[in-house]
């Protein structure tokens, strides 16, 4: 196991997409950013390995992320992005904005994770498959649905 310094090094800017996907906050991510490296530093000796290093420390800024919502009691709010064939477009019109953060709010887990992950995080499939042990075709399958889902209630509202 490389020092606790190397692991930074390495891990840091993957854990702060990460964390920042999951906030869209910089200030946010990068509190849990670091109380997730001071976390993994004090409990590196229980790493067993059963996945990669990334994913654990990940796995532990997603628990940090949802301990400091709970502690807050707060919700974030949804972040516009370019990019994803016409969704994000719709934050042009406030009204259509409105329904579509209400629509990412209600889309069930783990779509509106792997939404969010993809969307704003711009993590790759790969990455994302991983985080929740899948597959990349499993995520990128789950994407697709929480697509579908959201333009679906567009259509619809």
């Amino acid at each position: 196991m490389p020092d606790f310094e190397e692991i930074y090094r390495l891990y840091f800017a993957d854990v702060y997409r990460y964390a920042l996907a999951l906030s869209r906050d910089e200030q946010t991510a990068e509190e849990v950013t670091q109380a997730a490296f001071v976390k993994a530093l004090t409990a590196i000796d229980s790493f067993r390995g059963e996945c990669r290093l990334r994913v654990w420390l990940c796995q532990i800024a997603r628990n940090q992320y949802l301990s400091l919502c709970r502690e807050q009691k707060r919700f974030v709010g949804l972040a516009s992005e370019a990019g994803d064939g016409g969704i994000e477009e719709a934050f042009a019109d406030r009204e259509a904005a409105v329904r579509l953060h209400r629509l990412l709010h209600d889309l069930p887990e783990p779509y509106k994770e792997v939404f969010s992950l993809r969307t704003f995080g711009e993590l790759p499939f790969g990455q994302i498959g991983e985080l929740f042990g899948k597959t990349e075709s499993w995520a990128r399958v789950t994407y697709f649905r929480a697509r579908q889902k959201l333009k679906e209630g567009l259509d619809g509202t």
